[in-house]
């Protein structure tokens, strides 16, 4: 027997221990990490060469346990964050939008204001131009 089919055969073994409740070199929980250490492989080899059994392992703790695999509680926790932040920045962005709306209204309400006359005022009798005006 091959170190493939070897660890193949470690992985099932393992498997069917963690969900009978029988673990002997792991904590018992329902993770890929305990499933590599309960088997006595490296993680990183149960995710890259043996993908298929850390998904069935998933798959029969689902089943069998009626529980959600760590994993999927973690992407669903990640996905209720995002979602909220999402709504946040939604939220936000509104609000930004109605702030500038109202900056611009108040900005040309300013601008009207300060328009400049066509005709210079007159000056008073006791003030004399430094040039006289062009007409």
């Amino acid at each position: 027997m091959n170190q493939h089919q070897d660890e193949r055969t470690r992985i099932r073994e393992a498997m069917n221990r963690l969900l009978a409740g029988k673990a002997t070199a792991s904590n018992g929980s329902f993770t890929a990490a305990a499933l590599a250490a309960e088997a006595g492989v490296h993680r990183m080899a149960l995710y890259k060469r043996h993908a298929d059994l850390k998904n069935e392992f998933d798959e029969r703790v689902r089943k069998e346990t009626r529980q959600v695999p760590e994993t999927e509680k973690q992407l669903r926790a990640t996905v209720a964050r995002l979602k909220k932040t999402i709504a946040n920045q939604k939220t936000e962005l509104e609000e930004l939008r109605q702030l500038v709306t109202n900056l611009t209204l108040a900005s040309a309400v300013l601008s009207e204001g300060r328009q400049l006359p066509t005709e210079p005022a007159p000056l008073p009798d006791n003030v004399l131009p430094f040039r006289p005006p062009t007409t």
